[in-house]
C-alpha cells in the first residue's frame, strides 16, 4: 500500500489570506484536516450557503461530515474560547465530538496568560508588538520554560497543577506592578470550558495521524497566521509565537519530513498586515483606504484595521523558499478590479542599496515598483479561466514568472463557487 502524504496549506506573508476558504474547498480531497500551530488568535472565515463562520481553533474541515479534524500538539487551546466556538457550530447543526480529536500534548491558555499578555505589552511602552491579547505568547513562553499545562493534564491531578501555575503568573504580575485585574468571571467560564473539553476525544494525535498515513490516507495541514509571522523566519520581534512555516507541520503534528507532499502557499493579489512591525509596501493614501474598504480588510478575531499595500515579491520569494512551496493560491483578485494601474514591488531600497532578497531587518526599506495595466473588469461572476480579461491573465503570468512557482487556484470572491482551478 502506498503511504499517504501530509499536504500543507500555509499563508505565506502576514496571514489573513483567506486560508479557511481554501481549506474548506480542499477538504473533500482529504481524509483528515489538522491544525498544527497557533491558537485562537487566528480567525479563518468561511462563507457558504449564505452563512458566515469564523473559526479560531477548530480546523476548517469541520463542515464536511465525513472528515476527521485534529488539533495538533503544536497548538495552544483556551478551553473557554474553544467551548464558545464549538457551541456555535453545534447550534448551527454540526456535531463535533466524534469528528474532532485533540492532542493531549497541546498546551492550555490560562486566564492569567491573557493578563500576562496585556502586562507584557504595557511594559513595552512605545515598542508594542501589537498582539491580539489572547495569551498566545505567554503560553508558548511557559511551554519553552517547561512550566506549562497541557490538555492531557485535565485528565489527572489538574486542580493542583492549575493552582501552582496560576500562582506563578500572579507573582510575575506583582513584579510587573500589574495588579489591577479581576479574572473571577473569566476563570469560572474557563473551568466550565475545561469540563466541556473533557467530553472530546483527547488522544496522542501523532500516533493517530501516522496510522492514517500508513493506511494510505492523506492529511491536509491547515496553517495559521503567515510565514512572515514565524517565530524564527518572520519579522522578529513583530511575529507570532509559533512555527507557522512548513517546518512547523512536522513538529506541530509529529510527522516526519518525508511525509510532507505538496506545500500550498496562499497569498492575496495585494498585501496586508495587522499590528505593528515593518511593512515596506504599506500605502497611507487613498489607494490603501480603497483596498481596505473593498477587501473588507478588518481582522476576523480582533476587528482591527489591516494595513494595506501592493503585492510584495521580495516577501513572497522568501516565503516560497523557506516553505518549499510547490503550488500557489491567489486570493481576493477581485479587490483590484477597479484600478487603472497595478503596482508590483520587485525589490527594496535601503541605505542606497537595492535588495532583491529579504534582509534580516526590513525596517527602513523602501519599495521598488513596476507598474502593470489593470484589468478594470469585474471578476466576481467569472468561473472559467478562459473568461479572464487579458490584463488579468498578464498579471498572473507576470507573477508566475517572477515567483517561479505555478498559481494553481485563483479566488475571485468570498463564496466557495468563486474559486477557479487551473493546470492542477
Amino acid at each position: 500500500m502506498t503511504k499517504g502524504k501530509v499536504d500543507a496549506l500555509l499563508g505565506i506573508v502576514f496571514g489573513d489570506e483567506g486560508k479557511g476558504k481554501v481549506v474548506d474547498f480542499f477538504t473533500p480531497h482529504y481524509d483528515v484536516v489538522a491544525r498544527f500551530a497557533g491558537g485562537p488568535n487566528a480567525g479563518h472565515t468561511i462563507i457558504f450557503d449564505g452563512r458566515k463562520f469564523v473559526l479560531r481553533s477548530i480546523p476548517s474541515g469541520i463542515f464536511d461530515a465525513g472528515k476527521l479534524n485534529i488539533i495538533g500538539n503544536g497548538c495552544v487551546l483556551a478551553p473557554d474560547l474553544f467551548m464558545a466556538e464549538a457551541r456555535e457550530l453545534e447550534a448551527a447543526g454540526y456535531t463535533l465530538t466524534d469528528r474532532l480529536h485533540i492532542s493531549r500534548r497541546a498546551h492550555l491558555i490560562l486566564p492569567t496568560h491573557r493578563v500576562l499578555d496585556r502586562a507584557y505589552e504595557a511594559a513595552k511602552g512605545k515598542n508594542k508588538v501589537g498582539t491580539t491579547g489572547k495569551g498566545i505568547g505567554p503560553t508558548y513562553s511557559d511551554k519553552a520554560a517547561r512550566t506549562g499545562l497541557r490538555v492531557g493534564d485535565i485528565l489527572g491531578n489538574f486542580n493542583e497543577k492549575y493552582a501552582a501555575l496560576k500562582a506563578r503568573h500572579e507573582q510575575i504580575l506583582r513584579d510587573l506592578h500589574f495588579t489591577d485585574y479581576d479574572i473571577t468571571e473569566e476563570e469560572a467560564r474557563w473551568m466550565e470550558g475545561v469540563d466541556y473539553l473533557r467530553k472530546f476525544h483527547l488522544t496522542d494525535t501523532e500516533h493517530e495521524i501516522n496510522r492514517y498515513l500508513a493506511e494510505g490516507k492523506n492529511v491536509l495541514a491547515e496553517g495559521a497566521q503567515g510565514s512572515l509571522l514565524d517565530i524564527d523566519h518572520g519579522t522578529y520581534p513583530f511575529v507570532s509565537s509559533s512555527s507557522t512555516t512548513s517546518g512547523g507541520v512536522c513538529t506541530g503534528l509529529g510527522v516526519a519530513p518525508g511525509s510532507i507532499g505538496r506545500v500550498w502557499g496562499v497569498f492575496k493579489a495585494y498585501s496586508t498586515r495587522v499590528g505593528a512591525g515593518p511593512f515596506p509596501v504599506e500605502l497611507f493614501d487613498e489607494t490603501g483606504d480603497t483596498i481596505r474598504r473593498i477587501g473588507n480588510e478588518f481582522g476576523a478575531v480582533t476587528g482591527r484595521n489591516r494595513r494595506c499595500g501592493w503585492i510584495d515579491l521580495v516577501a513572497l520569494r522568501y516565503a516560497i523558499m523557506v516553505n518549499g512551496v510547490t503550488d500557489l493560491v491567489m486570493m481576493k483578485s477581485d479587490v483590484l478590479d477597479g484600478f487603472e494601474t497595478i503596482k508590483v514591488c520587485t525589490a527594496y531600497r535601503k541605505d542606497g542599496v537595492t535588495l532583491t532578497d529579504m534582509p534580516y531587518d526590513t525596517e527602513g526599506c523602501e519599495p521598488v515598483y513596476e507598474e502593470l495595466p489593470g484589468w478594470q473588469t469585474p471578476l466576481g461572476a467569472l468561473r472559467r479561466e478562459e473568461d479572464f480579461p487579458p490584463a488579468f491573465k498578464a498579471y498572473i503570468d507576470y507573477l508566475e514568472r517572477a515567483l517561479a512557482t505555478p498559481i494553481r487556484i485563483i479566488s475571485v470572491g468570498p463564496d466557495r463557487e468563486a474559486t477557479i482551478v487551473r493546470n492542477l
